[in-house]
């Protein structure tokens, strides 16, 4: 399958910080990605870098295969909707939608229209008068209707309650299986988005973790509980995430266990949010499931 997104050894330093530290990924095209990591993990500033909202200070990016810096040819594909999304606040919904009609030549207006209804927004109110769950709704609203070939999402649902976040969830999958595309998700919240996404890429600290097929992550870690003995000589040999100890019993999160039965001890699987959680939890260098880290 053909690659939208390349990048090899990005790097991105404001004075002694690095934001990203050798970045190096590629995003398969027609692909719901999941862009995973902590707040300050580098994930905005990757994706601003990707949607020419940013430079690099060292490596290269390919979008499309060229860099997209002040590239119309490139950025008239790439719709990036931020969660702080920010619109003139004389304009009306309406309006929003018709500057996005102007700017994506995929935009569908019977789709907008039908998605400002299921999220119950006014095309008539002024954006500077909606609530939050309303705004971050028209930032989703032009993402989807958009249809752009490559597609950013850097968490604009969080305004959204747990009905309207599921409905963009079906909303997005839906469309998807009818007109594939690109699309990048950066999320906290990864139960929620752990059925939509392929492919997992994990930044921690402005470098990757973690960049492999989602479904391989699924079956890759382990919860071991039991007596503290019988669980110590299982876990040797295995690499650890994390321990816990319960008096005289332990419980530890292992990955690529092959023999998930012993007497005497609990297997668990781990959903991908505690894989995540417990791979950035400061234990030692990056972890690749499928590939190294880069």
């Amino acid at each position: 399958m053909t690659n939208v997104v390349r990048t090899t050894g990005v790097t991105k330093r404001y004075g002694p910080l690095a934001a990203l530290d050798g970045v190096s990924v590629e995003l398969a095209g027609n692909t719901i990605h999941g862009l995973l990591g902590r707040n300050g993990a580098g994930k905005t500033t990757l994706m601003r870098i990707l949607t020419g909202q940013a430079f690099e200070t060292g490596g290269t990016v390919e979008v499309f295969g060229q860099h997209p810096y002040e590239n119309a040819d490139v950025l008239s594909r790439v719709c990036f909707i931020k969660e702080s999304q920010q619109y003139p606040e004389k304009f009306r919904v309406k309006h929003a939608l018709r500057a996005a009609g102007l700017l994506y030549p995929n935009w569908d207006d019977a789709f907008a229209a039908a998605l400002l209804a299921d999220f119950a927004v006014p095309a008539g109110s002024r954006v500077g008068r909606l609530s939050r769950g309303q705004l971050s709704a028209v930032g989703v609203i032009i993402g989807l209707a958009s249809r752009a070939p490559l597609t950013l999402f850097d968490e604009p649902y969080l305004g959204l309650d747990a009905v309207a976040r599921q409905l963009f969830y079906d909303r997005l999958l839906a469309d998807f299986a009818e007109h594939p595309r690109t699309i990048v998700l950066s999320t906290h919240l990864i139960d929620e988005v752990d059925k939509l996404i392929e492919h997992v890429v994990l930044l921690d600290r402005g470098r990757v973790l973690i960049d492999t097929d989602a479904e391989s992550l699924r079956g890759e870690a382990v919860a071991v509980t039991g007596p503290a003995e019988a669980v110590e000589r299982f876990a040797a040999g295995h690499r650890e995430l994390h321990r816990e100890r319960f008096g005289g019993s332990l419980r530890v999160t292992l990955t690529r266990v092959r023999d998930r039965y012993e007497p005497g001890l609990d297997f668990e699987p781990v959903s991908l949010q505690q894989l995540v959680v417990r791979t950035t939890q400061g234990h030692g260098g990056p972890v690749a499931a499928g590939k190294e880290a880069r």
